[in-house]
C-alpha cells in the first residue's frame, strides 16, 4: 500500500481547498465589517453631541465641582462636548437655559431650586425638542416641567435621616442653617429633619453667597441662644464656617451636615463635625450626561419616568476614612 501522505493533491482536492480558503476570507471580512460596526456603536464614537448643565450654584460651592467632574468624566466618554453655566438667581438661570436653546444644544441638565422660575424656558426646550434632565433639586417637579429623568436623592428623605443623626449625636436643640432662601430641596432637608429630630429645630436664613456673612450669622445665633447644642448645615463649605463660629464663641454645638468634600472627611476624623448626609454629586453629573447620550443615541430613558435615587449615604467617623481617597480626588 502505498503511503497516502506522499500522494500528490488531486485537482478536485484543490479546487476544494480555494473554496475553503475563500469561504474564510468571506466569514473573516463580515466578522470585520461586524467589529467596525460594533466599535462605531461604542460609547465615545459617532456623531459629537453637545450637551449644556445649568444649575443654581453659588460662587465658591464646591459640591457643584464635584457634580461637573462626573458630568465631564461622562462626556469624555461618550464623545460629548460639555457646557457649564451657573447662577443662584432664578430668573438668570432660567436665561442662561434660553442662551443653551439658542445654540441648539442636544440636551440640557438642570437643577429646579425654583421651579416656578423655569417654567416657561423648559417649555421652550421641548417645543424645540431638546430634552431635558433635571439634577439634585426639583425631583417632585421635574416630570411636570418636561424632564425626560432627574439624577439625585428625596430631600425629604434625606432630611429625615438627617434628624435623625441629630438626635443620635445627642442634640436636643438645633438650627438648620438654609443658605439659599426660596430654594425648595433645601427647605425640604429642613423639614424632614424636624420630623424625625424630636427636639427643638430652628431654621437659620444666611446668604450662602458671602461665607464672612454666614459666619456672622451663626456665630450671632449662637452667642443669643447658648442652649443651642446642634447645628445642622445644607453644604459642605457651611459646615466648616459653623465649626469656626462655634469655636469662636466657645459652643459645644454638635454639627452635622449635608454633602461633601475633601476638607469635610478630614474634620470628620477629626471629630469637628459629626456625620455628612452624601448624596454623591458625581453620579449626578455622570448620570445625567449618560441618560442624554443614551436617550439620544439608543432611546433609553433611566428611571422609568421615576426619579434616580444617588442618596442619601451616611458619612461618620466610622467609615469616613474609607471614603477619603475618593473624597481627595474630588469625586465624593
Amino acid at each position: 500500500m502505498k503511503n497516502v501522505a506522499g500522494r500528490r493533491p488531486s485537482t478536485k482536492l484543490m479546487v476544494l481547498a480555494a473554496t475553503g480558503v475563500l469561504a474564510l476570507g468571506a466569514c473573516s471580512g463580515s466578522g470585520g465589517k461586524k467589529a467596525e460596526e460594533s466599535a462605531n456603536a461604542a460609547p465615545g464614537a459617532g456623531p459629537r453631541l453637545k450637551i449644556a448643565m445649568v444649575t443654581h450654584s453659588g460662587p465658591g460651592d464646591t459640591f457643584w465641582d464635584i457634580v461637573q467632574k462626573g458630568a465631564k468624566a461622562a462626556a469624555a466618554k461618550d464623545n460629548v462636548e460639555f457646557l457649564y453655566s451657573a447662577d443662584p438667581d432664578g430668573g438668570k438661570q432660567a436665561q442662561l437655559v434660553k442662551a443653551a436653546i439658542d445654540k441648539k444644544v442636544d440636551g440640557i441638565i438642570v437643577t429646579l431650586a425654583k421651579p416656578d422660575a423655569m417654567k416657561d424656558v423648559l417649555a421652550q426646550a421641548t417645543a424645540a425638542k431638546i430634552p431635558v434632565v433635571s439634577i439634585n433639586s426639583g425631583a417632585g417637579e421635574s416630570a411636570r416641567l418636561g424632564a425626560v429623568a432627574h439624577f439625585g436623592q428625596d430631600e425629604s428623605i434625606a432630611g429625615e435621616a438627617a434628624g435623625r443623626e441629630l438626635a443620635r449625636i445627642g442634640s436636643k436643640k438645633a438650627l438648620c442653617v438654609i443658605h439659599e432662601q426660596g430654594n425648595v430641596g433645601l427647605e425640604d432637608r429642613c423639614a424632614g429633619a424636624g420630623k424625625t429630630f424630636g427636639g427643638d429645630l430652628e431654621n437659620l436664613f444666611v446668604k450662602g453667597t458671602s461665607m464672612p456673612e454666614v459666619k456672622s450669622s451663626i456665630t450671632a445665633k449662637l452667642q443669643a441662644g447658648k442652649d443651642i447644642d446642634g447645628i445642622l448645615t445644607l453644604g459642605a463649605p457651611f459646615a466648616a464656617t459653623a465649626v469656626d463660629s462655634a469655636k469662636e464663641v466657645g459652643s459645644k454645638a454638635r454639627i452635622g451636615t449635608f454633602d461633601m468634600n475633601k476638607e469635610l472627611i478630614a474634620s470628620i476624623k477629626a471629630g469637628d463635625i459629626w456625620f455628612a448626609v452624601d448624596q454623591q454629586p458625581y453620579l449626578q453629573g455622570y448620570g445625567a450626561v449618560d441618560e442624554l447620550w443614551l436617550l439620544k443615541t439608543n432611546g433609553n430613558v433611566l428611571g422609568g419616568g421615576r426619579p434616580v435615587l444617588t442618596g442619601p449615604a451616611i458619612v461618620t467617623k466610622d467609615n469616613a476614612a474609607a471614603l477619603e481617597a475618593f473624597a481627595q480626588r474630588g469625586t465624593r
